[in-house]
């Protein structure tokens, strides 16, 4: 049955005249349902999915926060956003109050309120939640945050931050991902002159290049990015630091007082089996790098067009995953795949993203994994053997582990293979910076206060963490940039 949001809207108002709403009111309001495109539409469209609360729904949803004595929803958020303190504004109708109160800690709330596994983090506290003994009953903590960052980018009422007496010291930021990002607004905002190196010709990083128009516009982005400029920030694209320069040589030569490592992850995995290297098999980075940043589904002006495939098998069951075999839909896939060695109780993908693939129609192969790309004799692919398993113990992780049954292959045809297992630290910046130590995976080492092993350098995010989210990154950002500043300041 639809809800009626605006005689949920209407109830509370009534109960705020009659002295205000109890717990056992705020329980009794329906959770508020995001409002989508239609799956059979948005399937081919770069569009968004996720439209987004309109202001009644958003303020119904606010007075489900029932503002607990302890907001035990603050300890999943790396940032520690006052979450009671923002959603009582939005349930009051300050709008601009509460994404004030939002950027007190983070820097990209339309960003993180769209792609931050909340359900994992502060949703995943949240008591609401726990009354109801279900995660997805949670307040929408997410779903809040953008709405007020929405609202105020939309209303032409964004703020910027106020930036102290310029301190004559220079920050170099290598890479332009959240980390990084967060690091220069902080850097800038104590008045050093910040400069951010990136690699490509956008900054954004993963934001840009990773995650898909459908679920993160780029314009937002670019918007976020925009403001930083106003700061003051400055920005060198194309500049692969270690080829461009070394980072000793920002140290040294260019006068910079202190550095920021955030490059990410950008380096894929792959399955190691026999004919990955066929023609049409892709990494999932690179082939959302090449839809997202070098828009390759424009076949007529794209430097580099996208693979044209009809039957695409992914293989991984993360986020990058589902953007991946959601993608291949929009570039003209007439079914995909995703092949996956447990069930739909281990992936790791937010069930958001899931529910929205399912609903796309992505086909998912479960207790399945490619063991062999099989190709013609042109060097195509035609299609993936796979093995069958079966879940036996759990692993270190605490997921069941997957046991293969012998003689179970099969083939599954297919004209793509696109592998998203993860991505592991490109070592350039390492193996070109002396003194900058990194662990077996190639991690840069660092302290609790994200400084690393050489002096004036810090790191944080995915360089640091392997593949993590947007928020964590931009925890490790606050970090680093907090102890630059202290530094900087003796």
């Amino acid at each position: 049955m639809a809800i009626n949001v605006d005689e949920e809207y209407k109830k509370i108002k009534e109960l705020e005249k009659n002295g205000g709403l109890k717990a056992k009111d705020r329980t009794a309001i329906p959770q508020m349902e995001m409002p989508t495109l239609d799956p059979k539409e948005r399937a081919r469209l770069m569009s968004e999915v996720a439209l987004g609360f309109s202001a009644k729904q958003a303020v119904v949803e606010a007075n489900r926060c029932l503002q607990c004595a302890k907001p035990f929803c603050m300890e999943g958020c790396p940032v520690n956003i006052d979450i009671p303190g923002f959603i009582k504004q939005i349930a009051q109708e300050d709008f601009k109050g509460a994404v004030d109160t939002i950027k007190k800690t983070s820097l990209l709330p339309a960003i993180c309120g769209r792609v931050c596994p909340q359900e994992k983090q502060c949703q995943g506290k949240c008591t609401v939640g726990k009354v109801f003994k279900s995660a997805e009953k949670a307040v929408s903590i997410g779903r809040l945050e953008r709405f007020v960052a929405d609202w105020e980018r939309e209303n032409g009422k964004v703020t910027l931050p106020q930036i102290a007496a310029k301190t004559g010291k220079k920050v170099a930021i290598i890479g332009a991902g959240p980390a990084g990002l967060t690091v220069a607004a902080d850097c800038a905002r104590a008045g050093h002159d910040v400069t951010v190196f990136e690699a490509f010709h956008k900054a954004g990083g993963v934001m840009m290049y990773g995650i898909p128009e459908f679920r993160l516009p780029k314009k937002i982005v670019q918007e976020e990015i925009a403001n930083l400029e106003k700061m003051g920030v400055k920005f060198e694209l194309n500049f692969l630091v270690g080829r461009t320069n070394t980072l000793e040589q920002l140290l040294s030569e260019k006068g910079f007082d202190a550095a920021f490592v955030g490059t990410g992850a950008g380096l894929p995995k792959f399955l190691n089996i026999p004919g990955e290297n066929l023609i049409g098999v892709f990494s999932a980075n690179e082939y959302l790098t090449r839809a997202n940043l070098m828009k390759g589904y424009d076949k007529e002006h794209a430097a580099t067009p996208i693979y044209e495939a009809k039957h695409v098998v992914v293989c991984g069951a993360g986020n990058v995953a589902m953007d991946a075999a959601r993608m291949a839909f929009r570039l003209g896939a007439e079914s995909v795949d995703v092949v996956y060695r447990r069930t739909r109780n281990e992936m790791p993908a937010r069930l958001e993203e899931i529910g929205h693939a399912e609903e796309e129609g992505v086909n998912f192969r479960f207790l399945e994994n490619p063991v062999e790309v099989l190709g013609d004799e042109t060097g195509h692919v035609t299609g993936v053997r796979c093995l069958s398993y079966e879940l036996g113990e759990p692993d270190a992780s605490g997921r069941r582990s997957p046991v293969p049954i012998p003689g179970s292959e099969h083939d599954v045809a297919c004209d793509a293979m696109i592998v998203a297992l993860g991505n592991g630290s490109n070592p350039l910046l390492v193996s070109t910076t002396p003194g900058l130590n990194a662990d077996a995976k190639g991690h840069i080492t660092v302290d609790e206060k994200q400084a690393t092993s050489h002096t004036k350098v810090w790191a944080g995010g995915d360089i640091v963490l392997g593949a993590a989210t947007v928020i964590l990154a931009m925890g490790e950002g606050r970090k680093a940039a907090a102890a630059i500043n202290e530094y900087l300041a003796k």
